[in-house]
């Protein structure tokens, strides 16, 4: 900002204090987010330390076995989504007092599926791996133990309109109770330009999800029950279009788009908790 002054005139020496405070002032409401905000997001940036936050609880719990005596069975099964909503439960201190969680890994390659069509739609480079690796039939004796099931995935078209086949070959009692986790992304993330930005600009960012997510999540939500099915997607995103990058104090929530970092975990859980039929469970 300049300020045109008379020829010749000086300033009192009185007013200079005055004068950079309000030099400083306007300058700050142009500068870059505070250095906090700067760091948190730098740590952010380091993908194998936010991949290894990922994956350390659900991988800590994989495939233990339920305690007779040790309350009430949760049993989450699924891919690295299934990681992020592990995390959920437990930044937000849900599930804990009077529950038992164990997870069960089912890459996305292969999909959380059961049924003739199971193994169809799986890439052929594919058949060999997931021949091998865990699966919902191969879950089917502890799911048969569980009291709540959770499906969670990086859903593809295929599998969610699969859905209720695999739901049906789960066998599931009137007793047990079963949810599933819609798909999410988040668009792209670029912590190199948000370090360039203010504040407000931040708090204003959004992003667009990738394409097909509304489209299959879609799938999922027409043909589960309400009570069953979880969607994560409006809790962040305004609109289908336009999704939060940041939390209300200027958290980065995904590191890549579609993972959580441990603030957006706290963020969401607690919303998905509050706001969807997890509540009353």
């Amino acid at each position: 900002m300049l300020i045109s002054l008379p020829r010749g005139w000086r300033y009192p020496r009185a007013m200079l204090p005055i004068i950079l405070s309000a030099a400083a002032f306007a300058s700050s409401s142009q500068s870059l987010a505070d250095s906090s905000v700067r760091n948190a997001l730098m740590q952010a940036a380091d993908r194998e330390t936010s991949s290894q936050y990922v994956r350390k609880r659900f991988l800590e719990l994989l495939k233990k076995p339920f305690q007779p005596d040790g309350g009430k069975k949760v049993l989450i099964l699924g891919d690295s989504h299934a990681q992020d909503f592990t995390n959920m439960v437990f930044e937000g201190g849900h599930w804990q007092d009077g529950y038992q969680i164990r997870t069960r890994d089912i890459p996305t390659r292969c999909q959380p599926a059961l049924g003739e069509n199971a193994t169809k739609f799986s890439a052929r480079q594919d058949q060999e791996f997931c021949e091998k690796a865990d699966s919902l039939e191969e879950a089917k004796p502890q799911i048969a133990e569980a009291d709540i099931i959770v499906l969670v995935a990086n859903w593809k078209e295929w599998s969610a309109r699969e859905l209720p086949t695999t739901i049906s070959h789960l066998n599931l009692t009137s007793q047990q109770k079963l949810f599933v986790v819609g798909r999410k992304s988040f668009g792209k993330i670029s912590v190199n330009n948000y370090l360039r930005m203010t504040e407000e600009e931040l708090r204003a960012l959004r992003n667009k999800p990738d394409s097909d997510q509304e489209k299959i999540n879609g799938i999922l939500k027409s043909s589960l029950d309400a009570n069953a099915f979880v969607d994560v997607q409006p809790l962040v995103c305004e609109a289908p279009a336009s999704c939060l990058v940041f939390t209300d104090d200027l958290k980065l929530i995904s590191y890549d788009g579609g993972h959580l970092t441990q603030d957006g975990a706290r963020y969401i859980g607690d919303l998905l908790f509050q706001r969807t039929s997890l509540s009353r469970y």
